[in-house]
């Protein structure tokens, strides 16, 4: 229903992937996003590998806007991990093409001299040293 009155309004077109419906709030309360008292789920974003575990969660109160960049890059960032089996890790806004990590004791407290808050943040990095 989101999709077909509002959604494809906006962009012109379906979402290019699948959508389910909670009627009853089963899900919802599956997730532990549903509220009892106005028979409505919260909104949440799972992420589920092909293996059914839960890699990321995201809830949202309904005045703030989700951010598809980052959801994408999360995705991206999940995909990375799984295809080396976590010989490779994604530190803070990693994205395709930047630098990952090689977990392990090696690298403990050594985060530093391997990455930098640079390669995360670019031109927002004094926003966030000031903060």
């Amino acid at each position: 229903m989101w999709n077909d009155q509002e959604l494809s309004k906006v962009i012109g077109k379906d979402i290019p992937y699948p959508m389910v419906a909670d009627q009853g709030g089963k899900m919802g309360r599956d997730y532990g996003v549903y509220d009892e008292d106005d028979c409505i789920s919260t909104r949440g974003r799972f992420i589920i590998d092909p293996d059914g575990i839960v890699q990321s969660i995201e809830i949202i109160v309904p005045p703030v806007g989700r951010n598809i960049d980052e959801i994408l890059r999360q995705l991206k960032a999940l995909q990375l991990v799984r295809k080396t089996n976590g010989a490779e890790v994604t530190p803070t806004g990693w994205e395709p093409g930047k630098t990952t990590l090689n977990p392990g004791e090696d690298l403990v407290g050594k985060v530093w001299e391997k990455w930098s808050i640079e390669e995360a943040f670019g031109d927002k990095n004094d926003a966030i040293k000031n903060s």
